[in-house]
């Protein structure tokens, strides 16, 4: 993850006028007739899409706001007001910039602790669904899973599982990438717009206004200067806002059916082809520990790791998204005291448990980038704290994947949490081994090195 200050001068507006002014870029499709807005902080849905909710009140559809954290850590160091107090500001900002922009939006407050959300995704999870029951063509937009602020990715990451098991629509709004960023960093093929009246305009900077806690000093007294400077500011005065839709879908279980059928029970030359062999002893000889107590194996296909990885563990649990490999699977390894196979679609279904070590290998890349992101989130949840994750993935580009191997492990670079102590980089296909936050190295844990 990005690492920034709102401090910093940040990245001026002219240079994104510069770029935005010569592409054309789609326009978001505004048929939906319930809009839910997610907001890891208050001034979040003001800054990223007070446009959009103010023409979508205009023409009469409906708007719900979610706010997941009050917002109380913005100043941690005011000698003017204590959390309860900046919670309770934040919270009259919100609903004062919301009424500039329509009457009747739903607005709740989910309370959770800012900078905290990742310990609390049930409740976000949950004040969705709520919100999206009944039969209304809905659209959910959210802080960008990119933004480089942790609630923001957990309040994307919450949301794409959320919607990606309903079948919904979503869309993300950046915010920190404006001011941290460069155009390499913006994910250009991606993205949509919502062009902006002049009146509407002049609405959102009303509503800003409303937000004087973050726009303005609290006070003059060091520990109350302002959050989002003028710089920062001017991101948002533009007269269009950018939403990012969802990459290519993840593949689903159809595909697998067809593939298995149309190229029998090895279609990938798992038991036939050395290059496979080597790369499941590669995989093997990288593990940390000689043996582990659980390990959870994502996409185990017909079991041909499935097999080797019972030899180091006292239990496997092994997970398809198709029933054809599963069942050469439970061929392969019958009744085999320790094993368990299931069929799950991943990571929308997702097992029960924790584990010592999860397996990723030639998934990944299977998946859109928010599913990517909703899986890496529910690998750290299901990693015991001295766990260990293996991943490992074909590096060359196939058509019908939505990402590459490359974009699968550097999506897991940049997850909070993970302490990488393997990598091994070959042209064809790249292998890294990650543990916990704490996590030592091989010659540390057993003791050859203090």
């Amino acid at each position: 993850m990005v690492s920034f200050s709102h401090r910093d001068p940040g990245t001026d507006e002219a240079v994104w006028r510069e770029v935005f002014v010569d592409r054309e870029l789609p326009p978001l499709d505004e048929t939906f007739e319930h809009l839910i807005v997610v907001s890891a902080h208050p001034d979040d849905e003001t800054l990223g899409a007070a446009g959009l909710i103010a023409r979508t009140k205009r023409r009469g559809a409906s708007v719900s706001v979610i706010i997941a954290t009050d917002g109380e850590g913005s100043h941690p160091e005011s000698p003017t007001h204590t959390p309860v107090e900046l919670a309770a500001v934040r919270r009259r900002e919100v609903a004062e910039a919301l009424g500039q922009l329509g009457s009747s939006i739903d607005l709740q407050f989910l309370g959770l602790p800012d900078g905290g959300t990742d310990d609390h995704r049930d409740a976000i999870k949950d004040a969705l669904h709520a919100v999206l029951q009944g039969n209304d063509a809905h659209l959910v937009v959210v802080p960008w899973v990119g933004d480089g602020h942790r609630d923001h990715r957990v309040a994307a990451e919450v949301t794409a599982g959320v919607c990606a098991d309903l079948g919904v629509p979503w869309r993300e709004y950046p915010i920190w990438l404006w001011h941290w960023g460069s155009p390499d960093d913006v994910p250009w093929g991606d993205l949509e717009v919502v062009p902006l009246e002049e009146s509407t305009v002049d609405l959102k900077r009303t509503a800003t206004d409303r937000h004087r806690s973050q726009i303005a000093p609290l006070s003059s007294a060091p520990g109350d200067e302002v959050m989002l400077h003028e710089r920062m500011q001017a991101h948002f005065d533009r007269n269009f806002e950018v939403f990012v839709r969802p990459a290519g879908s993840s593949l689903a279980e159809g595909f697998f059916d067809d593939f298995y059928r149309r190229n029998g029970d090895d279609p990938w030359g798992f038991e036939s082809r050395w290059y496979e062999q080597r790369k499941r002893s590669i995989a093997l000889a990288s593990l940390p520990r000689a043996r582990y107590a659980s390990a959870l194996e994502l996409g185990c296909s017909t079991g041909v790791l499935t097999e080797l990885l019972a030899d180091r563990c006292d239990a496997v649990h092994a997970v398809d998204i198709a029933d054809a490999p599963l069942e050469i699977a439970r061929r392969r390894l019958g009744d085999r005291e320790g094993v368990r196979l299931d069929r799950l679609a991943l990571p929308g279904e997702w097992p029960a448990g924790t584990f010592d070590l999860v397996v990723l290998s030639e998934v990944g890349y299977y998946w859109s980038a928010a599913d990517l992101a909703v899986a890496i989130g529910r690998i750290r949840r299901a990693m015991d704290a001295g766990g260990h994750l293996i991943a490992c993935h074909w590096r060359h580009p196939v058509g019908e994947y939505p990402q590459s191997g490359d974009d699968v492990h550097a999506a897991l670079r940049a997850a909070d949490g993970f302490v990488r102590l393997v990598l091994h980089d070959e042209e064809d296909f790249v292998l890294e081994v990650y543990g916990l936050e704490g996590a030592r190295s091989v010659a540390a844990e057993t003791g050859l090195i203090a």
